[in-house]
């Protein structure tokens, strides 16, 4: 090739670059308001953004994978937790973390009422823009960790535990596509919003939910109490209600429900087929 030649298609190969990348930009354009559901981005929606900017959220947090990165990514939070949790938790984060024991809290901004659920409507209408796997998962900052290792609770989550961070009692499960309990553990991980996001396998790493270590013995020894509220007759049937009834029974002294309704989100019940709370029943009746 001579340098005629190389300058021809140089010249060549950057118009061809120009109108690719033209065209992709106006196809992205075209598609902007289907992606974003623009359809449902209401006045209210547009107030709970002037409350992110005002009180400076993005300084911590991060949407889309943006921001500073202090802070969990809150792009997905609403799928995560409930909007029982994130106003209760926006009221006073002290509730939740004690500052001592996990050094990095959350400070009490003092939103209104009214801030608070136009902040929650907004990040609801941001867990529903197409991110197209947009951080690639959620980020998870619990803060906990689990003893005797420097990994946080949320890196665990991410991973299977080692034999000895199992609950005492927990038994090892198998792929077996027709071992109910094997099943259940894949929809712990998978349902949506996911168990693992709010609660723990580990003994003593409390999440946004309380460890799950030990549950199965916590429930026979609820339901054996007098003061228990539900009906369920048994453990199993107490962690089924706990998945389909969250506030059937709420634990007396644990910051895990406000205002007589649980932070648990109440959509298993209806989102989960039957045999899959079956299976999941049968994966957290292991956890002894």
């Amino acid at each position: 090739m001579d340098k005629r030649q190389a300058r021809f298609f140089a010249i060549g190969a950057t118009a061809v670059s120009a109108l690719v990348f033209g065209g992709l930009t106006l196809d992205s354009h075209r598609q902007f308001d289907k992606l974003t559901n623009a359809q449902n981005l209401t006045p209210q929606v547009v107030a709970g953004k002037d409350v992110w900017h005002k009180y400076n959220c993005i300084n911590c947090h991060t949407l889309f994978g943006e921001g500073a990165y202090y802070a969990p990514d809150l792009t997905k939070i609403t799928q995560h937790r409930g909007e029982a949790y994130l106003t209760a938790y926006m009221r006073d984060p002290s509730q939740f973390y004690d500052e001592q024991r996990h050094r990095r809290l959350m400070p009490r901004q003092n939103l209104s009422e009214q801030e608070i659920k136009d902040l929650i409507v907004f990040l609801d209408w941001i867990s529903k823009v197409d991110n197209q796997g947009w951080p690639p998962r959620p980020i998870l900052v619990t803060g906990a960790t689990i003893p005797g290792t420097d990994m946080s609770a949320a890196q665990r989550s991410q991973s299977e535990p080692p034999a000895q961070a199992l609950p005492p009692g927990a038994r090892p499960v198998t792929p077996a596509q027709d071992n109910p309990i094997a099943l259940g553990q894949a929809v712990f991980r998978s349902v949506q919003p996911a168990c693992n996001a709010c609660h723990s396998v580990a003994p003593g790493v409390n999440m946004a939910g309380p460890t799950l270590a030990g549950l199965a013995t916590r429930a026979a020894q609820t339901v054996a109490d007098p003061g228990y509220k539900g009906n369920a007759r048994d453990a199993e049937g107490y962690i089924r209600e706990a998945i389909v009834q969250p506030s059937a029974h709420l634990v007396p002294g644990a910051m895990y429900s406000a205002n007589g309704q649980s932070f648990m989100p109440t959509t298993y019940g209806s989102g989960l087929q039957p045999q899959q709370i079956d299976q999941l029943v049968a994966y957290l009746a292991t956890l002894k």
